[in-house]
């Protein structure tokens, strides 16, 4: 029996996120997807996780998703195999200014998703969050125009709420005693890697992998990197099972 492995995407991406890892990995581990629900809380999109997977399973989340994977660990570590985590980030919302600046920030593409549609809005986003030598990409560009095409401004605002209103998680790095990945681009930008060298730090058996020429979106940016980095993390989760 090949070990479960939930792949949980990040805000209002699909299951197309991570299509080159589901196929890299089908060999070594039965791969589920997690899709987000109408929920307002990163809480409620963990519970809903936890309610459909196996009695014990392995979670790898991207950005957003790497925020509900730490949820899901929160509530049932004794049931996880291995956490990866994706470009993603372990604090709750910053008071004061930061808090403010990223809440504007987030509201404003909301208020452009509902002017100019998704896609516009999308063409937007994507700025900051690709390597800025793949702007000209056209191929990647579509894909996650399309992902964002195909959902909603009302989807768009309830994930904005649940990420506004994220809880901390830095005490659920310190209780995770299996084998964790922490992995993102080298120029991510809204994760960069000293945030994940410093999540990698608070784990107890962390593996930290920063792949070059990559930003935010590194499992597509860079699918083959991370799908190593992957294997190898899963290798790790089998010897320890």
């Amino acid at each position: 029996m090949k070990p479960p492995l939930i792949l949980v995407p990040c805000l209002l991406c699909d299951e197309v996120v991570w299509a080159a890892q589901r196929a890299a990995l089908a060999s070594v581990a039965e791969v589920h997807g997690a899709l987000h629900g109408a929920w307002d809380s990163l809480g409620a999109l963990a519970e809903a996780i936890v309610a459909r997977a196996p009695p014990r399973f392995a979670i790898a989340g991207h950005s957003m998703g790497g925020r509900i994977a730490l949820e899901v660990a929160r509530r049932v570590p004794e049931r996880l195999t291995g956490v990866a985590l994706l470009d993603t980030g372990c604090e709750a919302l910053p008071r004061g200014e930061p808090g403010e600046r990223e809440a504007l920030k987030r509201h404003a593409l909301l208020e452009l998703a509902r002017r100019e549609g998704m896609r516009a809005m999308a063409g937007t986003w994507i700025q900051s969050m690709i390597h800025p030598a793949r702007i000209a990409d056209e191929t990647l560009v579509n894909i996650v125009l399309d992902m964002f095409g195909r959902r909603t401004a009302e989807e768009l605002e309830v994930q904005i709420r649940a990420l506004l209103r994220r809880p901390d998680a830095t005490a659920v790095l310190h209780q995770l005693t299996c084998p964790a990945l922490v992995l993102c681009g080298r120029e991510d930008l809204p994760s960069p890697p000293a945030r994940h060298a410093e999540m990698a730090g608070q784990l107890a058996r962390a593996t930290l992998a920063v792949i070059p020429e990559c930003g935010h979106m590194s499992p597509l940016e860079r699918p083959q990197a991370v799908s190593e980095a992957m294997a190898g993390w899963l290798e790790a989760v089998g010897r320890a099972a």
